[in-house]
């Protein structure tokens, strides 16, 4: 999300919501877990969105949210190496070495899930796994901040200091985003900020964290077809992202298979 993008207010979710919103989620989580067989060198990237379109719509029967939205020309994002997010799957073949983030949102009786995942083709570099562990981990720490009375700014704060710590650095030109009956919504979800500041959180609340950390600087370039998001200087980004609602005690994963890991 573009942190210009602002559809609606911040939106408390119902208890009826708040379940559509739960099987939305879940949907989302298995097309990640169906397509990970299908990582492989050889494949195309847009093979792979062809695989998860028909699996979404034929299978699951719901709607990928991408394809279409703002002219979007496909159903899943493909985010390959120096790739930092919206990258369009075509024709590019994969090769072993390459990583990659796979981007799933799916509509289910007019709800959102929305989460994304790093793959590995074949054996990754050491660069590759460090920087894909370390976004996994910094999505992490914004997760488990998640609770009533917790502030944005506390958990971008705490995402930065995590990523920067290990000399990376946290994409500013695009962040998490509200989510429910709208694909993107208030609140943004800055994975960079200052302690004490930002919108404090409330049960019913939902929303994705969504880190991208690059190994070198933060800055991005916008390619020529308007979506797909490069580092400037091509260093490796990785990225992991969940749905989060914030509960009366703490939060809940809402893009998590039962018995899955974050």
């Amino acid at each position: 999300m573009r942190q210009e993008e602002r559809d609606m207010a911040v939106t408390i979710k119902t208890a009826d919501e708040i379940a559509k919103m739960r099987v939305a989620g879940r949907l989302a989580a298995d097309v990640l877990h169906m397509i990970r067989p299908f990582v492989q060198p050889g494949i195309t990237t847009g093979e792979l969105d062809r695989i998860c379109h028909d699996y979404i719509v034929n299978e699951q029967h719901a709607i990928p949210a991408p394809l279409n939205y703002r002219g979007f020309p496909k159903s899943i994002c493909t985010s390959v190496n120096h790739v930092v997010c919206h990258g369009i799957p075509g024709e590019k073949i994969l090769r072993k070495g390459d990583m990659l983030n796979i981007d799933i949102t799916v509509i289910k009786d007019e709800f959102h899930g929305d989460t994304s995942k790093m793959f590995f083709v074949g054996e990754p570099s050491i660069p590759a796994k460090r920087i894909a562990r370390l976004s996994h981990e910094c999505m992490c720490i914004g997760i488990d901040m998640v609770k009533p009375g917790s502030r944005l700014g506390d958990i971008g704060h705490a995402i930065q200091h995590h990523a920067e710590s290990q000399n990376c650095s946290i994409v500013r030109e695009y962040c998490g985003h509200g989510i429910g009956r709208v694909f993107r919504e208030e609140p943004q979800v800055l994975h960079y900020g200052s302690p004490g500041t930002g919108l404090m959180l409330e049960p019913g609340m939902t929303f994705t964290i969504e880190p991208m950390v690059n190994v070198g600087k933060r800055h991005t370039k916008l390619l020529p077809d308007g979506w797909t998001v490069v580092t400037k200087d091509h260093s490796l980004s990785a990225q992991w992202e969940h749905t989060i609602l914030v509960t009366e005690t703490g939060h809940e994963v809402l893009t998590c298979l039962p018995g899955d890991e974050i």
